[in-house]
């Protein structure tokens, strides 16, 4: 699933760690989200949403 996770990022100037810490999740999964390797479950895209203060659909297109 295409999504903006990782410009969202860096415009925070966060890392994957970063990112992985705030969300309760490992680095690697942050890794597989970006590359399109791994789509989020629903609680986990919620979580991202709340964090960015945006839409599900503003970050993930399937």
């Amino acid at each position: 699933m295409k999504n903006r996770i990782r410009e969202l990022r860096t415009a925070k100037e966060w890392s994957q760690s970063d990112l992985a810490d705030k969300l309760g999740v490992s680095r690697q999964t942050i890794n597989a989200i970006e590359t399109e390797k791994y789509d989020p479950s629903l609680p986990l895209a919620f979580k991202v949403a709340r964090l960015f203060k945006l839409a599900i659909e503003d970050i993930f297109d399937p």
